[in-house]
């Protein structure tokens, strides 16, 4: 499913192979429990939207 055009800007970052590991082993608890599909970057997303409670605008 592709994601509407957004105001939102790509960045590229690194990290550690086994985080990597963890969060898609994570996103299939998430996608089992939530009844859709959780990527791990959707987690990577989420994470970050909590820790500094950012909000999504709406459009």
């Amino acid at each position: 499913m592709a994601r509407p055009k957004s105001e939102n800007v790509q960045i590229n970052i690194s990290i550690p192979a086994e985080w990597k590991k963890e969060l898609e082993n994570l996103a299939r608890i998430y996608s089992v429990e939530e009844g859709e599909t959780v990527t791990f970057l959707d987690l990577m997303r989420r994470g970050i939207q909590e820790k500094y409670q950012l909000g999504v605008k709406k459009q």
